[in-house]
């Protein structure tokens, strides 16, 4: 069964309850929910880390480059000038998605711009929640190819 890394960036534990307008009103324990419903009916395992910490999230992909077979990625603000994390990313050499709850291409001028995408199989955003689980079956059909 195929391993996924869903790695959630700054400020989505504060998800429900940070800027619902832009975000949406679901708390990240129920966008984990409804990625593992969906990776249950694709068959394959996830597992989640989030984390507020550039370093974290970096330490967490090098430590699953062996123990997972892709990577599903919100990045957060770090999307628009991580180049540490864009190189972590490219690093590990595993097929991952990158994700948005918001359409980073029509807010701010400073986020229409994703450093870590360059890296990426795909991007999806602007969907909530949808993004993640588009996100996940696009990884999930890539490993068919």
């Amino acid at each position: 069964m195929r391993k996924i890394l869903v790695i959630h960036g700054p400020n989505l534990n504060l998800l429900g309850e940070r800027e619902p307008a832009v975000y949406g009103s679901a708390t990240l324990a129920q966008v984990n929910d409804e990625i593992a419903r969906l990776a249950k009916k694709l068959r394959v395992q996830v597992e989640f880390f989030q984390s507020n910490h550039e370093g974290a999230i970096i330490d967490c992909l090098h430590d699953c480059r062996t123990s997972m077979d892709g990577v599903l990625i919100n990045p957060g603000a770090l999307t628009h000038y991580s180049y540490a994390l864009r190189d972590a990313i490219a690093g590990v050499q595993l097929p991952a998605v990158e994700v948005h709850l918001s359409d980073i291409h029509h807010r701010e001028s400073f986020r229409a711009h994703s450093v870590t995408s360059e890296v990426c199989i795909g991007q999806f955003s602007g969907e909530g929640v949808r993004s993640y689980l588009d996100g996940l079956e696009f990884l999930v059909e890539h490993f068919s190819r």
